[in-house]
């Protein structure tokens, strides 16, 4: 891949590079999952038991977003990148190396807790690109994020079957020393936050929740997230328990499967990135938020089973996957053009109310199910998206209006990311 510039201090080659580390630091939350079964027998313990591993490990991760994420405003993201890596690195080889379940569920949450490297990664990105090619840029970080995702599981069920549980930490762990390593050569130097070096770190850690009350266009960018994932936790949350119903009788390997079709998001989320640069965040999230709509709609056929019920569960899911990342691509160009002294804080802000948004859609989504079947968490789905297009469609007092398209006798667009575009392409 060629190492020509992108904008700023970036180059292809470290964009690839930095796309396989949010791959990475993603899986790390994830091959524990496939893991129980195995754990249970190596470590003579109840696959019940086994279970805390992956509680741990998703604690830790939350923690680690509200704890450590805000800190890339107050150190330089490569040391700050290095220190994450290779503390994750060590909290693997110590899982790796577990004699015991409790010392296991330890060092999984110290896994999680460490491996926010992807959080890291977004406002470095944003601040080394140009702002018209930012959208394309955070599209790919986030097509690496989902390949970890979707590999992770695969990489550790196959390689713990060939060479017992403790492989896939081993494995990682080296994997992260590794990339610690490189990135310690890589990643350009960065300077600090001035406005986060003023805060202590207790202040600094309330800074997310100031900058919710402060910037309008965050609050937007969080409520589209979040309630973009939680219609889609509520679908995958619920979408086991009719798959093994009476309508499918299908194995819990089915969900595996199906999940493994929303690989084609990591080819489609560098595309909405250019929209995005294009077009701006507004027509990206319009047409987000329609897609969730329109999948809801594919998804509720999937009630009745057989070929035509799988069929429209598979275009409904994938539809549903590439609309929830579009989205997402577009709510964090919004969002780390708002104040480019408090990126990390403002990813902190908006992670946590889309992985907020997350829990709850997965409740709601069970109880749904459980209570009225499977049209009931379509509709679900559907309202959590009406919510948030009426949001985008409906003006708001004082709103600036819509930039104008480039073109003959028209101002040329702002170029999305830049103050004039924040309330831009609604």
């Amino acid at each position: 891949m060629s190492g020509g510039p992108l904008g700023g201090r970036m180059s292809r080659r470290l964009v690839l590079l930095l796309a396989v580390t949010c791959a990475v630091a993603v899986g790390n939350l994830y091959f524990p999952q496939a893991l129980g079964p195995l754990i249970a027998s190596g470590l003579d313990v109840s696959p019940e038991a086994a279970t805390l591993v992956v509680t741990a490990t998703q604690i830790g991760y939350t923690a680690g977003m509200v704890l450590l994420v805000p800190l890339g405003d107050r150190f330089r993201h490569r040391t700050l990148l290095v220190v994450l890596l290779t503390l994750t690195g060590l909290a693997l080889l110590g899982a790796g190396c577990a004699p015991a379940l409790p010392p296991l569920v330890a060092a999984g949450a110290l896994v999680g807790l460490t491996t926010v490297a992807a959080q890291i990664i977004g406002p470095l990105v944003a601040g080394l690109v140009a702002p018209d090619r930012r959208g394309a840029v955070l599209g790919t970080l986030l097509s690496g994020s989902t390949g970890g995702m979707l590999l992770a599981r695969t990489f550790s069920g196959t390689l713990g079957e060939w060479l017992g549980w403790r492989a896939p930490y081993l494995v990682a762990a080296v994997v992260s020393l590794t990339l610690a390593a490189v990135l310690a050569y890589a990643v350009p130097v960065t300077s600090p936050s001035a406005s986060a070096a003023r805060h202590s770190y207790p202040a600094l850690l309330a800074e997310p929740l100031r900058l919710l009350r402060a910037e309008p266009e965050l609050r937007r960018s969080c409520l589209y997230q979040a309630t973009a994932f939680a219609g889609f936790s509520a679908v995958w949350t619920s979408l086991s328990l009719l798959l093994t119903g009476p309508a499918y009788g299908l194995g819990a390997q089915a969900v595996g499967l199906l999940a493994l079709v929303g690989g084609a998001t990591m080819l489609c989320t560098p595309l909405a990135g250019r929209l995005v640069d294009r077009h701006g965040p507004g027509p990206v999230n319009l047409i987000s938020l329609l897609a969730v709509l329109a999948s809801a709609a594919v998804l509720v056929a999937g009630a009745g089973g057989g070929p035509a019920g799988l069929a429209a569960l598979t275009v409904g899911t994938l539809l549903l996957d590439i609309a929830m990342q579009s989205g997402m691509v577009a709510n964090q160009t919004r969002v780390y053009a708002l104040r480019p002294d408090a990126r990390s804080r403002l990813n902190t802000a908006y992670m946590t109310c889309s992985y907020l948004g997350g829990t709850a859609g997965s409740w709601l989504g069970v109880r749904a199910h459980t209570a009225f079947g499977w049209p009931a968490v379509c509709a679900v789905l559907a309202l959590l998206a009406a919510v948030a297009l009426v949001r985008h469609l409906v003006p708001r007092r004082g709103a600036a209006p819509p930039a104008p398209a480039g073109g003959p006798g028209t101002p040329a667009r702002p170029r999305a990311g830049t103050p004039h575009a924040r309330g831009a392409g609604r």
